[in-house]
């Protein structure tokens, strides 16, 4: 798996990319054919001294794309929460891709 990290109107310390990098490489345990992540990092000015921390992570996963766009007060927390939302959207992914079906929609009605 490919993890690339962008920094949008400020550099991005190592610390915070090996915290991106060491997050989203955990969901390769969910399913390891996740072929490439970005992730982009993004600061909106909100008028007051603190701004706004938006993470944008787009996985590509065979057959499509997972998305996720978080904002937070830290990065730390936003990548968090958007690693989280991943995991769910991977698994549902996984689910489908295997032909789960849920029996509340199968027709398992008794005949009469």
């Amino acid at each position: 798996m490919n993890i690339s990290v962008k920094s949008v109107h400020f550099h991005a310390d190592s610390k915070l990319v090996n915290h991106v990098e060491k997050k989203l490489s955990r969901l390769g345990r969910i399913y390891d054919r996740i072929v490439d992540v970005e992730v982009h990092l993004k600061l909106q000015d909100t008028g007051g001294k603190v701004q706004e921390k938006i993470t944008e992570v787009r996985m590509h996963v065979p057959g499509g794309w997972l998305m996720d766009k978080k904002t937070g007060k830290t990065f730390e927390s936003a990548i968090n929460a958007s690693a989280e939302t991943l995991r769910r959207q991977l698994s549902r992914y996984k689910e489908r891709l295997h032909g789960y079906t849920n029996d509340k929609y199968t027709d398992q009605s008794p005949a009469a």
